[in-house]
């Protein structure tokens, strides 16, 4: 069975999608701030979270910055009363899957639902990601760039993967940092341009873009 967190401080709110969602037999955890809702993430295995932006003690950007340092796989949708166009791209921005503002219907949120996770599940059915020419199988630990195998250091593997799980996203060195680096790490965030720059060069194609005061996207030049 799917399981869904629900990120909500709203008590009505969070009730109906509990009761919604497993109305649709989707097994449903909730946590009614973003502190309580790492905690839950920690401590069990989540197919999908529904993440409010405006909550006390963790609002949901910070939870979602922190979701994707931890895992850049796990689906995210938003829900937010914030409907103006700089809150959505701050969000997606972050590495969310899909936005939702309030009020909104709940037949639409489960086809937003539906489709975040026919989508997870297609990218988690094989351990090789693939854009244009490039290739990189997570398992075997190979890149590889018109079927030409690039060796790679673990971390600008790791970078590279990451950018890859988030292409067509811009990411920040923060979370590249996290990434590859993990929370125990201190130093100058700086530290993921050098490494992307030798990425770039080892790939030697242009998707890897410099996304300004944010950090990185892996994308089709446009």
């Amino acid at each position: 069975m799917v399981k869904i967190l629900v990120i909500e401080d709203d008590a009505d709110i969070q009730e109906l999608l509990r009761e919604f969602l497993s109305a649709q037999n989707y097994e449903v955890d909730a946590a009614d701030d973003g502190v309580n809702g790492i905690r839950m993430l920690k401590d069990n295995s989540y197919d999908l979270v529904l993440l409010d932006v405006m909550m006390p003690n963790l609002d949901g950007y910070n939870v979602c910055k922190m979701i994707r340092g931890q895992s850049s796989s796990l689906p995210i949708v938003m829900l937010t009363a914030l409907d103006d166009e700089a809150a959505q791209i701050k969000g997606f921005e972050l590495g969310i899957d899909d936005y939702i503002t309030k009020p909104f219907s709940f037949n639409i949120l489960i086809k937003r639902v539906e489709a975040v996770l026919r989508r997870a599940k297609a990218d988690s059915a094989s351990g090789v990601i693939v854009f244009k020419e490039v290739a990189v199988d997570r398992e075997g630990f190979i890149a590889t760039v018109g079927g030409n195998k690039i060796e790679l250091t673990v971390k600008e593997f790791a970078i590279l993967v990451y950018l890859l799980d988030n292409r067509g996203r811009a990411v920040s060195r923060e979370a590249l940092l996290d990434h590859a680096w993990g929370y125990d790490y201190y130093g100058d965030a700086r530290i993921v341009d050098t490494h992307v720059k030798n990425l770039r060069k080892k790939l030697g194609v242009p998707y890897i873009q410099t996304v300004k005061g944010i950090g990185y996207k892996f994308d089709e030049q446009t």
